[in-house]
């Protein structure tokens, strides 16, 4: 069976079957305009030709911008003012810090952005490194590659909630990588993580934790298993502690409630961030930043750039660095703050909306990433452009999804359920206490349970003594 192409999915394939051929009408007004071919074929093309496909293609988004919910980035976000710099190839080859020959850079804006995160993680300039990454996943890779050459022989720890990233690391730096479980929350399962670490004490331990796993939004004990390490017989020279915080990173130190402290002041040796997700930026970048001492191993002098190489790709975008620095001065600190409180706040009510629906829904404490019964329609998973993952789906609740967008949700969902689930003229919920704990599952079995017992998902969250 042939292979489809990467591409083809419904929205780009609408575009190119809409732009394919010579003669296709763009949806303007219906006033005959036509567009061309989006196939490069060698022909060139006036500037009003390639405006009007760009033009299709925007308004072809806009339905999907107004019901995005799976995914965790900001679509709220403008960058008129900078719309300037992209006459200009801006590149950040080398170490940030150090400068280099290729004058055409934003290095001044990245070092800005760099102390601000580690100021926010609590660690000193003269302590630190870091750089603007391509997003969370080379963020993974420079955090884990740091820990592989501080113990070459150190066994990677990763919960099975982590990023589908954590174990292609793996694999690409051929690293010994033991999964642990998961608690029903997203959590790392810090019994089982405990086992493991005793029954391989002969190896140095390289952790990866989750600030905020993927599916589950679920925030590991950086305390805890800290605790389990030194009760393991770990001392500080013999693990290192990676902490991804590709979403969740930036919100918790914001939150009203207070929560799990991220910093370094605790032995960890390195945490990211993506950029696009929480402060929202039009391309893809992250944040990665890791103990200055731990650097060396990697670093080569490069007389060609006139700078030291300490990052994973060469070139690095000089456009992100201004994007962060840009929506970091826009925002302040009140602002971010507002910005999570709000998220935190439209995800509660999203999980209430469900639940009083009568559909199954769980929403981790500090979380903005509500997670319920998948949809049986794959028409309507994407027409909400959801992420799911066995019976589950979820949706991330961005600056961008407003109350109505939500309520709209809600409706539809119900309105289809009623559809999905009719048999007999009894409607039947999907089972899903497996992956979000009974507790939290409507079906009728857990429901009458429910009836009976208190409803407390505070009790499924109680961790053993370890």
């Amino acid at each position: 069976m042939e292979n489809s192409r990467p591409n083809d999915t419904p929205l780009v394939t609408s575009i190119i079957h809409a732009a394919s051929s010579e003669l296709s009408p763009i949806s303007n007004g219906g006033n005959g305009r036509q567009i061309m071919k989006l196939v490069i074929n060698g022909d060139s093309h006036t500037q009003a030709h390639l405006g009007q496909v760009i033009t299709h293609y925007l308004a072809s988004l806009q339905p999907h911008r107004q019901r995005f919910l799976g995914y965790p980035t900001n679509e709220e976000f403008n960058y008129e003012a900078l719309a300037p710099l992209l006459h200009l190839h801006l590149n950040n080859a080398g170490d940030p810090f150090h400068g280099s020959s290729f004058t055409l850079n934003s290095t001044s804006f990245e070092v800005s952005v760099l102390d601000w995160f580690a100021n926010l993680w609590d660690i000193e300039k003269n302590e630190y490194w870091g750089y603007v990454t391509t997003g969370g996943t080379e963020g993974n890779l420079h955090g884990l590659l740091l820990g592989r050459e501080q113990f070459p022989d150190g066994i990677l720890y990763a919960s099975q909630d982590s990023h589908y990233s954590v174990f292609k690391i793996a694999r690409m730096y051929r690293m010994q990588c033991i999964k642990v479980a998961s608690l029903i929350s997203g959590e790392i399962d810090c019994h089982d993580l405990k086992a493991l670490l005793l029954a391989n004490k002969h190896k140095p331990a390289i952790i990866n934790l989750n600030i905020g796993t993927t599916m589950k939004g679920a925030v590991d004990d950086i305390d805890l298993v800290i605790k389990i390490l030194d009760k393991a017989g770990f001392s500080r020279d013999r693990f290192y502690i990676h902490c991804d915080g590709a979403l969740f990173g930036i919100m918790l130190p914001f939150l009203k409630s207070g929560g799990p402290k991220i910093t370094f002041k605790k032995p960890i040796g390195s945490i990211t961030i993506s950029g696009h997700k929480f402060l929202g930026c039009p391309i893809p970048c992250g944040v990665v930043i890791a103990r200055l001492n731990y650097i060396n191993a990697l670093s080569r002098d490069i007389g060609y750039i006139a700078s030291r190489d300490a990052t994973i790709t060469g070139s690095r975008s000089g456009h992100a660095p201004i994007f962060l620095w840009y929506n970091l001065q826009k925002k302040g600190i009140m602002g971010i703050k507002n910005e999570v409180e709000n998220c935190i706040r439209n995800a509660r009510y999203l999980k209430d909306q469900l639940g009083d629906a009568g559909i199954g829904a769980m929403l981790n404490e500090f979380s903005n990433t509500v997670v319920f019964e998948k949809p049986l329609d794959d028409e309507f998973v994407s027409r909400w452009s959801l992420a799911c993952n066995g019976n589950i789906a979820h949706v991330v609740v961005m600056q961008h999804v407003t109350i109505q967008m939500l309520d709209s949700f809600v409706a539809e969902l119900v309105h289809n359920r009623s559809i999905w689930f009719q048999e007999d003229g009894i409607r039947k919920s999907l089972c899903i206490a497996d992956e979000v704990g009974a507790v939290n599952c409507s079906c009728a079995l857990h429901k009458a349970n429910m009836d009976i017992q208190p409803n407390n998902y505070a009790l499924q969250q109680i961790k053993q003594n370890v």
